[in-house]
């Protein structure tokens, strides 16, 4: 049996900031390893019938310059597409969604192992960033990682089983260590102590309902 938990805490996260032409940005990476070769993760990662196994359904154009759009959730542009090692595209979620981008990057340890980088960088209105801070988006996609991750191992949870697990006990001490995790990272960044512990408690609540 998968143990989420651990997982979750075996996974690097930095927190920084990037200029932009839209201006100054956020980011967010993460970083872990999968047991599987690079053709298998890129394929789980740019497949649409695969990502709608792990992920969400996506439809769309899927090549350089197309676009996609996740069910319920962001679509965007595909902006760069390096097989097996760079995927770029733009996130976009809302009627005004500004600057925001993510990237995966793969690389190969070997021995059917894969490092698995997502960076994501997005112009983050001050009023959300500062309730909120890097936890927002950074336990969302520690979880998006753990599907893939059961994905990659032969597993799988429907849309539904996804949502019930996030509700359970465990779900919720997931997305508490994560949280808390992101908030380390944004120690690590240079953040203040009262920045990080309002915004930590502000994304666990929002996660667990607590």
């Amino acid at each position: 049996m998968t143990d989420f938990v651990e997982e979750i805490k075996r996974l690097h996260r930095e927190v920084g900031t990037r200029k932009v032409d839209a201006g100054d940005a956020r980011t967010v990476l993460l970083r872990r390893t999968y047991d599987a070769d690079i053709a298998d993760v890129w394929d789980a990662v740019t497949s649409p019938e695969r990502i709608s196994r792990w992920f969400l359904p996506v439809s769309g154009d899927f090549k350089v310059g197309g676009h996609y759009q996740l069910e319920g959730q962001a679509g965007g542009e595909i902006l760069e597409c390096v097989e097996p090692e760079r995927l770029r595209v733009s996130w976009l979620f809302g009627p005004d969604p500004g600057f925001s981008e993510v990237e995966v990057r793969l690389t190969s340890e070997g021995d059917g192992r894969t490092v698995f980088v997502l960076e994501h960088v997005a112009v983050v209105p001050d009023e959300f960033w500062g309730r909120y801070g890097p936890g927002a988006t950074g336990v969302g996609w520690d979880l998006m990682s753990l599907g893939l991750g059961l994905h990659l191992a032969g597993g799988a949870m429907t849309q539904e089983e996804s949502v019930a697990w996030q509700l359970s006990d465990e779900g919720k001490e997931c997305a508490t260590v994560s949280g808390n995790a992101w908030g380390a990272a944004y120690t690590a960044s240079g953040a203040d102590a009262e920045t990080v512990e309002s915004t930590t408690a502000a994304t666990i609540a929002f996660y667990t309902g607590a």
